[in-house]
């Protein structure tokens, strides 16, 4: 069974707190899928990594670039895993049940669920999907943000 983590985003917004869990990943040699559920959050997505450092970029691609298999950050609408991630990221209520049942999807290492929690709908679907995970046997873990931004595990 996949390890799962729940990042409660409360701070600061997946745009801010993406981007670090991202570099932390690569910083571990770790190949890395995000999941969206819409093709203007993936786009915004694919924006937000080229730019959202002065100085730096995370290397990406998605299914319109070349070469799928060689991209450290893949970025998905579906469950397709061309990179084999170490660590697959589901944003905006992606659904990670499906995809941790079928071995060609679900990453070696760790499945992150990173939702809103302003958003009560996001939180109302968290809990499911946390409930519907532990049903099916998955080590689950939940991080709340401190004060100063720091990732705290709370369960």
């Amino acid at each position: 069974m996949t390890d799962v983590w729940f990042y409660h985003l409360q701070r600061l917004p997946l745009e801010s707190a993406l981007p670090k869990l991202l570099e932390l990943s690569l910083a571990r040699d770790w190949t890395v899928v995000v999941q969206a559920t819409s093709a203007p959050r993936l786009e915004a997505l694919d924006d937000l990594l080229w730019s959202y450092s002065g100085d730096s970029f995370l290397p990406h691609g998605s299914i319109k670039d070349d070469d799928p298999e060689s991209q450290p950050i893949f970025l998905t609408l579906g469950p397709d895993n061309p990179n084999r991630a170490d660590v697959r990221f589901f944003v905006e209520n992606a659904e990670l049940s499906p995809v941790l049942a079928d071995a060609r999807s679900a990453p070696t290492q760790r499945a992150i669920l990173m939702f809103d929690g302003n958003d009560a709908a996001a939180v109302t679907a968290a809990r499911e999907q946390w409930r519907r995970l532990k049903a099916e046997g998955h080590t689950l873990s939940y991080w709340r943000q401190s004060e100063d931004g720091k990732w705290e595990k709370q369960a």
